[in-house]
C-alpha cells in the first residue's frame, strides 16, 4: 500500500494550494507535450468519408505470387461489397511504392484516380444501393519497408535462408479498404512462394498445390471478420509440431534450430488459452484454430497466426517487463499477442482514435493472467509496475476522422484505469460477468468507446461516464485532495478532476480502520480525529493523485 503525503503551508481552510509533487513522486509526468501537427495523408487515411461510407465489405479473396530473389510482389485482390448508397465511386488503398495494374468489375476494365495511398475506384454506372458487386484489383511492385517491423520485409533468418514476413498497424502491401470500421466476414489467401519454403497465414490451411516455375501455392481460408492489418504473410523453412486443446487445434511453427526452445516455451500456450476463456468465454476463432508462428521481430496479434520473437525466454526480450519480479515467471509476447485474439480481433476499435479498447484491454488481460496464475497479489504489483511508463501528456482517445496512433499512455494508464474502476465496483461477480457479457456482446464487431461505456453502465446500473471520460478523454489524473484541520477535527475532500461532474467512490484506511469516501468535485466535509498521516489512500488499488493538507 502507498500513500501520496506532501507537505502543505499553513492556513485553516481546505483550499489552501499545496506544493507540487516532484514527478517521481507521482509516479508520472504531467508536463504538456507539443501537438503533432496531421498531415493530408492522416486525413485521407483517417477520414470515414463517402466513398469508405457508401458500401460495406463483405469478402477478399486474395492471391500473391512472393519473389523472394527480386523482392517483388504481385497478385489480385477480388474484393466482394454491397452498396449502402446508389454511387459511382469507391475509396480503396495501396501503397503508392506498389503499381495498379489494373482493375475490372467483370471484363470491363475500371478507371481509377491514385493520391498517396489512396485509390478511388470509378464505375461506368452508377452502383445501386443493396446490390452485391465484385471487382479484381491487380498490382505488383516491391514493398518498401516501413515501421518498426518493416511491413513487407524480405530477409534472412541466421543461417542465410529467405524469411519474409508482414507485421504492422496499418500495411498497404496488398489492396483493400484500409480502414477500421468495415472488416470482411470471410477471407481466402493464397500466398505462391518458391519450392522448399512454407508459408503461413490466418485462418484454416486448405493445402499447397505445386505450380509451374518452381513454385507451391498455400491456400488459407478465414472463417471470421478480419482487421486489415492482421492479414500476414510468414514466408520461411519453417517446421511444425502441434497441440490441441479441446476441439481447437494449436499449431506451432518455427525454424529448425529453434526446435528445442520453442517445445519448452510454446508449451505456456494451452493454459493461457484456457485461462482467458474462463475469463471471456470460448477462443473466438476456434474453425481458424490458434497458431503461433516464430518471426525475426518481437511479435505481433496477426489473427489466428500470432507472431512471436521474444528469443524462447520469460519476460520481454530477456528483461523484466515491469520490473516488479513477476514478468520472468513467464512470456510476455506470448501471453500478450495471444491476449489480442479477444481484445483487438475478436472485440475491435472502429477507429484508430478508440484503439485503447485493444492495446488497454490487452494489457489488463496480463493482469488477469498473472491474478490466474499466481494470485491477486502479485497480479496487483504487475500492474502497478507500469506505472512509471504512463506519461499522461495527452488524451488517450485521440481525434476521429485523423490517422493518429495514440501514445503508450493507451496500454499503461488504460490497463491501470480497468484496474481501477474493477476496485471502484467492488464487486468482483458482477465485474466478471460483467467482462464477460461484454466480450460476448461485442465478439466480431468494431465498437467506440462510447458503445463500451453505454454497455457497461447498463451492466453496471451506474453511470461511469464521467469516470471513463476523465481516464481516457482527459490527460491528467485525477486528483484527490485531503484537508485536514485538527482545530474542529474534521476533514474536507474532494476530486480535483478535469471532468465536471467527476465522481469515484473511494475506500480508504484512517487510523487502521476502513472508511469509504465518496467525493465528487465539490468539497464535502465530515468529522475526522485522525490526522493526516494516520490516513491512508491505497494507491496500489485506485491509479490517482493524493494530495493531503493539514492546518497549523
Amino acid at each position: 500500500m502507498i500513500a501520496i503525503v506532501l507537505a502543505l503551508a499553513g492556513g485553516s481552510s481546505p483550499s489552501i494550494a499545496a506544493q507540487t509533487a516532484p514527478a517521481a513522486a507521482q509516479g508520472a509526468s504531467q508536463a504538456p507535450r507539443s501537438p503533432r501537427i496531421p498531415s493530408r495523408a492522416d486525413f485521407l487515411s483517417g477520414e470515414y468519408g463517402r466513398y469508405r461510407a457508401n458500401n460495406d465489405l463483405l469478402s477478399y479473396q486474395l492471391s500473391v505470387r512472393v519473389d523472394p530473389d527480386r523482392k517483388k510482389i504481385s497478385g489480385t485482390n477480388k474484393i466482394r461489397f454491397k452498396m449502402l448508397q446508389d454511387d459511382t465511386r469507391i475509396q480503396l488503398n495501396l501503397s503508392a511504392d506498389l503499381n495498379v495494374n489494373g482493375i475490372r468489375l467483370g471484363s470491363t476494365p475500371l478507371k481509377y484516380e491514385r493520391d498517396l495511398d489512396t485509390v478511388y475506384v470509378d464505375f461506368p454506372k452508377r452502383l445501386l444501393a443493396g446490390t452485391e458487386y465484385s471487382i479484381d484489383f491487380d498490382y505488383s511492385g516491391s514493398p518498401r519497408e516501413t515501421g518498426r517491423f518493416g511491413g513487407l520485409a524480405f530477409r534472412k533468418d541466421p543461417k542465410g535462408r529467405q524469411w519474409i514476413n508482414t507485421a504492422g498497424d496499418s500495411l498497404l502491401w496488398w489492396p483493400n479498404k484500409d480502414q477500421w470500421r468495415d472488416e470482411v466476414e470471410w477471407m481466402d489467401i493464397s500466398v505462391a512462394i518458391p519450392n522448399g519454403l512454407v508459408d503461413v497465414s490466418n485462418g484454416k490451411f486448405v493445402g499447397k498445390t505445386r505450380l509451374p516455375g518452381g513454385y507451391t501455392r498455400w491456400d488459407w481460408h478465414v472463417h471470421y471478420p478480419i482487421n486489415n492489418y492482421d492479414v500476414s504473410l510468414n514466408i520461411g523453412s519453417y517446421i511444425h509440431f502441434e497441440d490441441r486443446l479441446g476441439d481447437l487445434p494449436i499449431d506451432f511453427y518455427v525454424l529448425p534450430e529453434s526446435i528445442e526452445g520453442a517445445r519448452r516455451q510454446f508449451a505456456q500456450a494451452r493454459p493461457m488459452i484456457e485461462i482467458f476463456q474462463k475469463y471471456f468465454g470460448e477462443y473466438p476463432f476456434v474453425r481458424d484454430g490458434y497458431k503461433l508462428i516464430e518471426a525475426p521481430y518481437s511479435g505481433m496479434e496477426h489473427q489466428s497466426a500470432v507472431t512471436y520473437g521474444n528469443h524462447f525466454a520469460n519476460g520481454y526480450l530477456e528483461r523484466d517487463w515491469t520490473g516488479v519480479g513477476i514478468s520472468p515467471l513467464f512470456d510476455f509476447i506470448i501471453i500478450h499477442e495471444s491476449g489480442h485474439e479477444w481484445f483487438g480481433n475478436a472485440v475491435s476499435a472502429a477507429d484508430i482514435s478508440d484503439m485503447w479498447i485493444q492495446e488497454g484491454w490487452d494489457t489488463y488481460l496480463e493482469e488477469l493472467y498473472v491474478e490466474a496464475r499466481w494470485g491477486r497479489d502479485a497480479a496487483s504489483r504487475y500492474i502497478n509496475g507500469y506505472k512509471p511508463k504512463v506519461r499522461n501528456e495527452e488524451p488517450i482517445v485521440t481525434q476521429r476522422g485523423v490517422h493518429s496512433t495514440p501514445s503508450q499512455d493507451q496500454y499503461f494508464k488504460s490497463a491501470l484505469f480497468l484496474h481501477t474502476l474493477r476496485n471502484v465496483i467492488d464487486d468482483d461477480t458482477r465485474w466478471f460477468a460483467m467482462l464477460r457479457a461484454m466480450f460476448q456482446r461485442f465478439k466480431y464487431r468494431n465498437i467506440m468507446t462510447e458503445d463500451m461505456v453505454e454497455f457497461i453502465n447498463a451492466q453496471l446500473g451506474r453511470d461511469l461516464t464521467p469516470i471513463f471520460n476523465q481516464y481516457l478523454r482527459r490527460a491528467a489524473l485525477p486528483t484527490l485532495e485531503l484537508a485536514f484541520n485538527a482545530s474542529d477535527g474534521t476533514l474536507a475532500y474532494r476530486w480535483d478532476a478535469d471532468e465536471r461532474d467527476f465522481a469515484m467512490p473511494i475506500r480508504v484506511t484512517a487510523a487502521g480502520q476502513p472508511l469509504l469516501l465518496e467525493p465528487t468535485t465539490a468539497w464535502k466535509i465530515m468529522p475526522m480525529k485522525a490526522s493526516r498521516d494516520a490516513v491512508e489512500v491505497a494507491t496500489d488499488v485506485y491509479y490517482i493523485n493524493v494530495k493531503k493538507y493539514e492546518s497549523r
